[in-house]
């Protein structure tokens, strides 16, 4: 029977309802005592890491979440890391970049309702982690909630309130479970190096959502820039001259931008339109395409702290499915 070490941060699944509202308050012994049926799927030890909700998570949880997985790594076959649900795509993405290469399975979950409550997705979900964490097959870094396996690069919250909270975006779920059976659609690669553990990542990064007249103050404050544009992506004819001006200011001074999409699926293509194709032209701009927002800036985080010299190439290199149209145009 597979030994699979679960790491409690807090979130919705381990809070207890207050006189302000709900709060974590649940031990990791307390959330696994709601499930006696995971006895019959694998042993289980537990471990505390943080106790937030979620809004409060920041890269130095990330960090402590990567050294419990590192410092136990050689003790156990797999993890399952119970965290809140407004931030868990930001974390399922950081930990793909920040742990790579696992031959293990490094599972985040966590629930629309805490556990102690009557009606509740909080069992379902845990059960099912732990179930795809006992598989043979199972590894690297995934989401597992509502029955479906999500690529931690690819998730999304797109529900506040329903079960069916996250949906893979621009990407395939690599696994179902129904009534405690998994069902693979996407057979994994195994692992043909050796796991890697990152801890420096540089949070000098700022989403834009085409908001005018801040482009200089941002570009002074911020090492990388990601806009949000609309559609496949382009930027506002009322913006371009303040735009151009602002990037060759800081052309060669390690600044850089990169171009996403508001638009959840089906990705961006700056070289469809003119207001796009210009300007990525003019300025080598890296594109997002495919990837989550999630993605992008926790990505972007990890390749700071490292000070890639060539930060387009190691952007466009994949990770754990992260981008996979970068030939367009």
């Amino acid at each position: 029977m597979k030994k699979i070490l679960m790491l409690g941060t807090g979130g919705t699944i381990a809070s207890r309802q207050t006189k302000d509202g709900l709060a974590p308050g649940l031990t990791p012994e307390d959330i696994l005592s709601y499930i006696p049926a995971v006895k019959n799927v694998c042993e289980v030890q537990t471990k505390q890491v943080c106790n937030l909700d979620s809004t409060n998570v920041t890269p130095e949880h990330w960090k402590m979440m990567v050294k419990a997985v590192e410092d136990n790594y050689a003790y156990y076959d797999g993890f399952v890391i119970c965290h809140g649900t407004d931030t868990l795509a930001y974390t399922a993405a950081a930990l793909s970049y920040m742990i790579q290469n696992s031959a293990k399975p490094i599972v985040v979950t966590g629930a629309q309702k805490p556990i102690n409550m009557d009606v509740t997705d909080a069992k379902t979900n845990l059960l099912d982690s732990f179930i795809y964490a006992a598989d043979d097959d199972s590894q690297g870094v995934n989401l597992v909630f509502d029955g479906k396996v999500i690529v931690g690069t690819r998730a999304k919250k797109e529900h506040a309130k329903s079960y069916n909270a996250f949906s893979s975006i621009n990407f395939p779920y690599l696994a179902v479970i129904q009534d405690g059976i998994l069902v693979r659609y996407i057979p994994e690669i195994p692992c043909r190096h050796a796991v890697k553990f990152y801890y420096d990542m540089k949070d000098s990064v700022y989403v834009l959502k085409l908001i005018p007249d801040i482009l200089s103050y941002l570009f002074e404050h911020y090492d990388c820039l990601v806009i949000e544009s609309f559609g496949v992506g382009g930027i506002p004819q009322t913006l371009v001259q303040e735009f151009y001006q602002e990037m060759e200011k800081w052309s060669g001074k390690g600044k850089f931008v990169v171009m996403t999409t508001q638009v959840a699926n089906e990705g961006s293509n700056m070289t469809v339109y003119e207001v796009g194709k210009k300007v990525k032209q003019d300025f080598n701009m890296i594109e997002a395409y495919d990837m989550t927002l999630e993605a992008v800036i926790t990505k972007l985080m990890w390749l700071m702290g490292r000070e890639e010299q060539d930060m387009q190439k190691a952007f466009y290199t994949q990770i754990n499915h992260d981008i996979l149209f970068t030939k367009r145009g």
